[in-house]
C-alpha cells in the first residue's frame, strides 16, 4: 500500500508543480512561493488533518480572492505584497483555528452545492480572463475582470503571434490529455517541453516572455514583517478566506469520505487546515485550501493515506533543492496556458446545466453567484 501510495505522490507532484505555479501568478505571488505552498502546508495538513484524501495546497479560489484583497496595498510580488499575504494566512489560520475550538465544522452545511458550484463557475471565468493578456503577450493593467476584458479589446491588434500560438497549443494538448488520457500528467509535459525548447531555440531573445529566475532552496522560516496598522484591512480578506477554505475543503472531504464509506470529522480537517495555513505564513507563501482538483489527482493514481502526501512534499523539496534553475526560461505565456486550462476545469457547466434541470430558482442563484463573482470580485461573491 505506502509502495502505491508513493507512487500516487509522485504524480500528484507531477500534476501539482504546474498548476501551484499557475497559482501563485494568479495570487500576485513570486513563482517559488508556489512551490512552497506545495510543501510544508501539505506536511501539516497530513499530520494534523482527518482526511485521508483531502490535498491541501495552494488552490485558484483562495489565490484569486487574495490578489484581489491586497493588490490595492502593495505591488504584486514584492516583499511588502509577500508579507502582506503571509499576514492573511496567518490570521485564517487563526480564525480556522477559532472554528475548530468553538466546533463550528458543521457551518460546511449551511454553504449549498448550488452556491459553490456558482461560485467556482465565476472563480473560473474570472481566472481565464485574468490569464488571457498572458497568454496573447499583453500588459495589462487592470484587476478588474471588465477592465482586462476592456484593455484586451483595445489591445487585439498588438498581440504577440508566438507567444499565442504557444498558448493555444498547451490549451489544446492539455484539454486533449484530460479528455482522453488523464492518467498522462499534461501540463508537465507542456511545461516540460516549453522550457526545453525556451532554453534550446532562446524564446526570450525572440519577444516571448519567460518567468526569470527563481530563488532556489528550501524556504526560510519566520514571521511575516508586517505592522500593527497593516493587520485591519487584511481581516476582511483573511475571512473571505476562511469562508471559502470551510466551504470548499469540507465538500471535497465530504465527498471522498462518502465514496469510500468513510465518516468525514470536519472538526479534526479544520485544525489541520488551520496548521497548513499557519505553516504556509512561517514560510513565506500564501493561503492554502483543500484543492479539488489535487485531490480528485492524488485520489484517481491511487493514493489511501498521508504517505502520498508526504511523498509529493519530497518530490517538492528535491525540485527546490535541485531543480529551479531551468523553470527561469518557462514562457510566462505557457504558465498563462496552463492556468486557462485550470479555470476551464473549474467552470463547472455541467453541474450548472443539473441545477436547473433541478430547480429553476436554485440555478437563479448560482447563476447570480457566478456573475457578481465575475462583474464586482471574489469578495462580494462571498460576502452575497
Amino acid at each position: 500500500g505506502s509502495v502505491r501510495d508513493s507512487v500516487a505522490g509522485v504524480e500528484l507532484a507531477a500534476m501539482g508543480i504546474p498548476q501551484a505555479l499557475g497559482y501563485a501568478s494568479i495570487a500576485g505571488m513570486p513563482a517559488v512561493s508556489g512551490f512552497y505552498a506545495l510543501f510544508l502546508p501539505l506536511l501539516a495538513f497530513a499530520t494534523f488533518g482527518s482526511s485521508r484524501y483531502l490535498v491541501v495546497a495552494a488552490d485558484s479560489a483562495t489565490a484569486a480572492i487574495l490578489a484581489g484583497g491586497i493588490s490595492p496595498m502593495a505591488e504584486p510580488a514584492s516583499m511588502r505584497y509577500v508579507a502582506l499575504a503571509g499576514m492573511v494566512a496567518m490570521l485564517t489560520a487563526g480564525f480556522l483555528l477559532l472554528a475548530r475550538l468553538l466546533k463550528l465544522g458543521f457551518l460546511a452545511d449551511f454553504l449549498s452545492r448550488t452556491v459553490l458550484v456558482g461560485f467556482l463557475t465565476g472563480v473560473g471565468f474570472q481566472v481565464g480572463i485574468a490569464v488571457m493578456g498572458e497568454m496573447l503577450g499583453l500588459q495589462i493593467r487592470s484587476h478588474r475582470t471588465v477592465g482586462q476584458l476592456a484593455e484586451i479589446a483595445r489591445d487585439l491588434p498588438r498581440i504577440h503571434l508566438p507567444s499565442v500560438g504557444l498558448a493555444a497549443l498547451v490549451v489544446a494538448g492539455v484539454v486533449v490529455l484530460n479528455r482522453f488520457a488523464p492518467r498522462v500528467p499534461g501540463p508537465l509535459i507542456a511545461v516540460a517541453g516549453a522550457i526545453a525548447a525556451s532554453a534550446s531555440w532562446d524564446f526570450a531573445g525572440r519577444g516571448i516572455a519567460v518567468i526569470g529566475p527563481i530563488a532556489g532552496g528550501l524556504p526560510h522560516l519566520g514571521l511575516p514583517n508586517v505592522n500593527w496598522r497593516d493587520i485591519e484591512p487584511l481581516i476582511p480578506v483573511a475571512g473571505s478566506c476562511f469562508v471559502m477554505i470551510v466551504a470548499q475543503s469540507a465538500a471535497t472531504a465530504r465527498i471522498y469520505a462518502v465514496r469510500h464509506q468513510e465518516r468525514p470529522d470536519e472538526n479534526a480537517d479544520l485544525t489541520g487546515l488551520s496548521a497548513a495555513n499557519a505553516v504556509a505564513a512561517l514560510s513565506g507563501t500564501f493561503v492554502v485550501n483543500g484543492s479539488p482538483t489535487q485531490t480528485a489527482i492524488a485520489e484517481s493514481s491511487g493514493g489511501r493515506s498521508q504517505v502520498t502526501h508526504v511523498a509529493a512534499a519530497a518530490v517538492v523539496s528535491l525540485v527546490l533543492l535541485f531543480l529551479t534553475r531551468p523553470f527561469q526560461y518557462l514562457p510566462r505565456c505557457v504558465l498563462g496556458a496552463i492556468v486557462f486550462t485550470v479555470a476551464i476545469h473549474l467552470t463547472d457547466l455541467r453541474g450548472m446545466r443539473k441545477i436547473r434541470m433541478e430547480s429553476p430558482g436554485e440555478f437563479w442563484l448560482a447563476l447570480t453567484t457566478a456573475g457578481v463573482v465575475v462583474l464586482l470580485g471574489v469578495e462580494q461573491g462571498i460576502v452575497l
